[in-house]
């Protein structure tokens, strides 16, 4: 269901007129080269006349001809830069092609036009940090292409692209022509996932999940006895011969379900390598979210998101392709806001979930009040599944430490210490009813689901205070 891409319009720029030199209206002004052939002119024909020598003023007369017809064709206006890409979005991995495009609109050529393009880091555009020199006839333009992979998912700001032109044989320069930077979404790649298991509880009657209830859906459940209301295309015609009484094919009703992702950006822990390297917290999350949204979608449940961090955020319950590009659009902007974590109160409203819906917590659990969250929903009666997104290479850093042999001699012990603090969290949190089971791609939560489903009908026990 990854969206395909469309071509983006061209950006074009609108540099704000700069004050005219040498009564040029296109903003064009001097070189230290006009200003040296000025000099020369002007220096051998003064001492040619002062001291009656004919054979200076001579040499002079051809720099001041030379300069007098180069500048008698100027350029009148400015260069215009334009910026476009193939592709309007990418995914990570893919690749994204750039073309930054020099047009001359005056009837001058020009010597030399130098263009530079920002590149950001998570684009690896080929030779993007060069400036390219262009040589550009009249009334033509000229361009430069640049490809490379996006390597990690996010909204990154192509450019800005810079130009600046030189004419009239080197004697005038252009001011620099400016693009500002445009935003392209690069979409996280869909890892696989499935779950094969039946939801804990439908949020309808009509859907593609098996219930454990008899009605009319695609699975059998056995054969029974014709009752009042059944229908007759129903009949089991064998065991009706067979037995001489009339016998209907029982099936289970398919329902639907709705799913809750729920991810937790209060900490980024981990650094990011790209869609090649090491992910962090947030790829983990960010990918996996993207991999279970698609597949629940895909079989026609609705699908909502919220983020628990610095600014909560909502994307209201939704099915289909277009719930899918809104996911995607919603997962770019996870994690960007800035600041300090304190300053999260940790209040997390439940009433925003469906009572019946599945809700998956993508959470590094490295915060405490991300425990007490999953606490409360436990509490509230909704079906719950932690989905740890730390990866095992991940530790915590080592704080309080004054020096460095301090954090070498304590460092391994303290991270010993916090890895087992954290695994009595997750022990904690399973013994209270949430399961917690890490990301690992295909299956990783069919055997939660089955044990969710299981105990979807039992009492639920009462969750003790977390701290």
């Amino acid at each position: 269901m990854t969206p395909a891409p469309a071509p983006a319009p061209a950006l074009v720029a609108e540099p704000e007129p700069p004050a005219p030199a040498l009564g040029d209206p296109g903003g064009w002004a001097p070189t230290p080269a006009l200003r040296r052939a000025l000099l020369v002119a002007a220096s051998l024909v003064l001492l040619g006349v002062l001291f009656g020598r004919v054979d200076l003023v001579v040499l002079g007369v051809p720099f001041a001809v030379g300069t007098v017809l180069s500048l008698a064709r100027r350029p009148r206006s400015a260069p215009v830069l334009e910026m476009s890409t193939v592709e309007s979005s990418a995914v990570e991995g893919g690749t994204v092609s750039v073309t930054v495009r020099l047009a001359n609109p005056d009837p001058v050529g020009y010597d030399a036009a130098l263009v530079r393009l920002a590149v950001p880091r998570w684009l690896r555009l080929r030779d993007a940090d060069s400036p390219v020199v262009l040589a550009v006839g009249p009334g033509e333009d000229a361009g430069v292409v640049r490809t490379g992979p996006a390597q990690r998912w996010g909204r990154h700001l192509l450019g800005p692209a810079r130009a600046q032109v030189v004419s009239c044989g080197g004697l005038l320069a252009s001011e620099v022509v400016q693009i500002p930077a445009v935003a392209l979404p690069v979409y996280p790649v869909t890892e696989p996932f499935r779950a094969d298991d039946a939801m804990p509880r439908a949020a309808g009657l009509i859907g593609q999940h098996r219930s454990r209830r008899p009605g009319g859906g695609g699975e059998l459940a056995g054969v029974r006895e014709f009752a009042p209301g059944d229908r007759l295309r129903r009949i089991d015609w064998r065991v009706t011969l067979r037995t001489q009484r009339l016998h209907v094919a029982a099936t289970l009703s398919d329902r639907d379900a709705e799913v809750v992702l729920l991810l937790d950006a209060l900490h980024e822990a981990g650094e990011s390598g790209g869609i090649g390297g090491r992910a962090s917290v947030l790829d983990t999350a960010v990918r996996a979210a993207a991999a279970i949204a698609e597949h629940y979608l895909q079989r026609g449940d609705r699908v909502s998101l919220l983020e628990y961090g610095l600014q909560p955020r909502r994307l209201r319950p939704a099915s289909g392709g277009r719930q899918y590009l809104a996911v995607l659009e919603w997962l770019l902007e996870v994690g960007s806001s800035r600041g300090d974590p304190g300053s999260s109160t940790g209040v997390f409203d439940t009433r925003l979930l469906s009572p019946n819906a599945l809700v998956v917590v993508l959470t590094p659990l490295l915060d405490p009040r991300s425990a007490v969250v999953l606490a409360r929903l436990a509490r509230a009666g909704r079906f719950v599944v932690a989905v740890d997104t730390l990866s095992v290479g991940i530790a915590a850093p080592v704080s309080g430490s004054t020096g460095a042999d301090a954090a070498a001699a304590w460092g391994p012990l303290a991270r010993r210490l916090w890895r087992l603090e954290r695994e009595n969290l997750i022990g904690a949190l399973r013994e209270h009813g949430v399961p917690v089971v890490a990301w690992a791609g295909a299956g990783s939560l069919d055997q939660v689901l089955r044990d969710v489903s299981r105990l979807a009908g039992a009492a639920r026990p009462v969750l003790e205070r977390i701290t």
